[in-house]
């Protein structure tokens, strides 16, 4: 806590205005816009790297914060005080830091396939400026942090030469996806039937079980829609710069919105709401990943006209 006292003794309103964007360069939804940019536009199997680092990434992250349950700072000591604007998303407990996590996919993998040296040290930097970020804003500990940063890059660095050539080896991308939806299975068996403590926090416990089911049901989308594209669709990436420009802005809002509107009516279809929301994280990815490229020739076709 002596270190995060001393990070506070920094900050000044434009500090946290700072930092406050760049810790969202770690979060969902900037996870999902990297990955599906790459996906839609770029290199599918670059895509299914930066999608399996990050759910893979989230799913030990998620395990440790159940098995360890370790408090936020604020919670540790009263007396410290966070920037306000970052609580919203400071949920569940605190150790590993899960924005650390995502940024290793978003910022780390980023920076892993690109070929130009400037742009590689760029992207570290700020890899390295969203984990800083987090203990800026007092959400974390550099414990918390430290441990994201070392699975993270563990994860970034390992898994990459498994996707450099991921298009001329279907099986091993299924074997791959195949083995998360298992990690994600197993995960849920240890969210439901693990003895938690008595003293366990609710909310804390509701938030990791939702997220166990959430992370394997966009699991289990992806492996369908690899299934699907290498089978029936095989969508071109390749476009001219006007159709993918429409393809991710327009493409990026519909994902938002089927996130947003399948919430309320699986909710009230399904009791148990953790089964609502990996059902609904399922849905989402495939129409990102198998709906949505369908209408790819479209596009191209609309703006030859």
């Amino acid at each position: 806590m002596s270190l995060l006292y001393w990070i506070e003794s920094w900050r000044t309103p434009w500090l946290d205005a700072f930092f406050s964007v760049i810790t969202e360069l770690g979060g969902e939804v900037f996870f999902m816009a990297v990955a599906i940019i790459f996906f839609w536009c770029s290199d599918k199997g670059k895509g299914y790297y930066v999608l399996t680092v990050g759910f893979v990434g989230t799913l030990l992250n998620q395990f440790l914060k159940l098995l360890f349950r370790v408090s936020r700072p604020w919670v540790k000591d009263p007396n410290f005080t966070i920037v306000e604007s970052a609580r919203a998303e400071a949920t569940g407990y605190s150790f590993p830091s899960g924005h650390t996590q995502n940024a290793a996919a978003t910022l780390g993998c980023t920076a892993m396939v690109l070929r130009k040296k400037a742009l590689k040290i760029l992207f570290w930097v700020l890899y390295a400026l969203v984990a800083f970020s987090r203990m800026y804003l007092g959400v974390h500990t550099p414990m918390d942090v430290g441990v994201s940063l070392v699975l993270g890059l563990a994860m970034t660095i390992g898994l990459y030469p498994l996707f450099r050539d991921a298009e001329n080896n279907p099986r091993r991308i299924y074997a791959l996806l195949g083995g998360m939806v298992g990690l994600g299975v197993l995960f849920i068996l240890f969210v439901e039937m693990y003895r938690f403590p008595a003293d366990v926090d609710a909310d804390n416990l509701l938030h990791g079980v939702e997220n166990a089911y959430k992370l394997t049901g966009a699991v289990t989308g992806m492996l369908l829609a690899y299934w699907l594209d290498q089978r029936y669709i095989h969508f071109d990436v390749k476009a001219p710069v006007l159709v993918q420009v429409i393809k991710c802005a327009l493409g990026l809002a519909l994902v938002m919105g089927v996130r947003v509107v399948l919430k309320a009516p699986l909710n009230a279809l399904i009791p148990y709401t953790p089964v609502a929301g990996g059902l609904r994280y399922m849905l989402m990815v495939l129409f990102a990943a198998a709906v949505w490229p369908l209408t790819f020739p479209w596009w191209k076709k609309i703006c030859k006209c």
